[in-house]
Order: structure tokens, then C-alpha cells, then sequence
């Protein structure tokens, strides 16, 4: 396995992550109508979406 193959399987897991996070914390908010729960839940969907970002960068790269 090349490291940019492995780097690639990382980033895309941290998308799925930051994105299913975001979805729990947006419930927990929708629950308990905490203001913090959805500062976290905005916070990680951006984590996500940068993560993303950077995913759709590495097309060309080569480590």
C-alpha cells in the first residue's frame, strides 16, 4: 500500500466521522435545546467540509 493510499483512507474516515458527529450533536441539540450542542454540531460539519476540501485536493498528488 502505497502512503497516499493510506493518507486517502484516513482523510475520507475523518469526513465520515466529523460528518456523523455533527448529525449527533445536532440531534442532542434538537433533544435538549442546547445552544452549545449546535455550535458543536456547525463546528464539526466545517471540520468536515474543510476535510473534504482538502480530500478533493490530493486527486493529483503524489506522496
Amino acid at each position: 500500500m502505497k502512503l497516499m493510499t493510506a493518507h486517502k483512507i484516513l482523510i475520507g474516515t475523518s469526513i465520515v466521522f466529523f460528518i456523523f458527529f455533527s448529525w449527533w450533536e445536532l440531534r442532542n441539540y434538537l433533544a435538549a435545546d442546547n445552544v452549545w450542542a449546535l455550535a458543536r454540531s456547525v463546528l464539526y460539519l466545517g471540520v468536515a467540509v474543510g476535510f473534504a476540501v482538502y480530500f478533493r485536493s490530493l486527486r493529483n498528488k503524489v506522496l
